[in-house]
């Protein structure tokens, strides 16, 4: 039997990078326009300071600004909250994210509900998140949103296919699920109390995995021909002694059954950060009501 498709992430996000890049070279000859993100960092936690650079070479490399706010582990939490606020009213500002997670003195959902829906490019704000489930024009969390455009590389049209979700976290499992019933799929959300998980993903078409365990979803779990999303990024110790990291798809065995299948890494990661990118894009343009640029 062949193995499934690799469906290359790098790829893809560089294509929609490339897409961001001219429309924000477009905003700059024609309206002196440069899209600007604020990134709001608190503590030095090293995996969030090079998530953060990363996404800041992202934006200098397609054309938009960016900057960072570094601020003491020990900040209180209205004085977090009273700097994203700054954020809100400083019109040069078309982004703002919060790097998660947050210290344990703070309440994340209070400084999340602080950001300026309008300037929510990670789309974690109750208003976008409302927006979404109701249909109605917002910003998308950029995980999901990156994993909808990886199936439609796939599927030229998703409707009436069944689809499982496995996860069910506020930040891809719920969204991945909404976008997906936008979309007319038929979707089921597995998660820790679900029975008989295999079962379930066996009747799917389309599973996007999003679960935060290492190779957990096994070949039989998984229909011949299905298409599978691995959002999982887990570091795992080899017998060698290096770190790798994995998804929450067992990649070997999947892979020799699957249609289709996003690697780890290199599948849902760079997609991730283009769709940031292209949020901040469409929230500068909303804020000044252009159209949305075709991305």
């Amino acid at each position: 039997m062949a193995r499934a498709r690799v469906i290359d992430g790098k790829a893809i996000a560089a294509g929609l990078r490339k897409r961001i890049a001219d429309v924000a070279a477009r905003l700059r000859t024609e309206m002196d326009l440069t899209p600007r993100l604020a990134a709001v960092i608190v503590g030095n936690d090293p995996a969030s300071q090079v998530y953060v650079r990363g996404k800041s070479r992202a934006c200098i490399d397609a054309g938009l600004a960016s900057f960072e706010l570094c601020l003491a582990t020990d900040i209180p939490e209205a004085a977090l909250v009273a700097e994203v606020e700054k954020l809100n009213a400083d019109a040069s500002v078309d982004g703002v994210l919060v790097q998660l997670p947050l210290p344990r003195h703070i309440d994340a959902h209070r400084v999340i509900a602080a950001i300026d829906p309008a300037k929510d490019v990670d789309g974690f704000h109750p208003v976008n998140v409302g927006r979404l489930w109701t249909g109605l024009r917002g910003l998308v969390p950029c995980t999901p949103q990156g994993c909808l455009i990886l199936l439609r590389t796939v599927h030229d049209d998703l409707s009436g296919a069944e689809a499982v979700v496995l996860g069910r976290s506020n930040l891809v499992g719920k969204p991945m699920t909404a976008l997906l019933l936008a979309a007319d799929c038929t979707v089921t959300m597995v998660h820790s109390k679900s029975r008989d998980a295999a079962a379930i993903c066996r009747r799917a078409d389309i599973v996007v995995a999003a679960i935060g365990r290492p190779r957990a979803v096994k070949a039989d779990w998984i229909r011949p021909g299905t298409t599978v999303i691995d959002v999982g990024i887990n570091p795992v110790a080899w017998p060698d002694g290096r770190t790798r990291v994995v998804g929450d798809v067992d990649y070997a065995s999947v892979g020799a059954l699957a249609g289709a299948i996003t690697p780890v890494p290199g599948g849902v990661g760079p997609m991730t950060v283009a769709c940031l990118l292209r949020n901040t894009l469409l929230a500068a343009c909303r804020r000044r009501n252009l159209p949305d640029p075709l991305l």
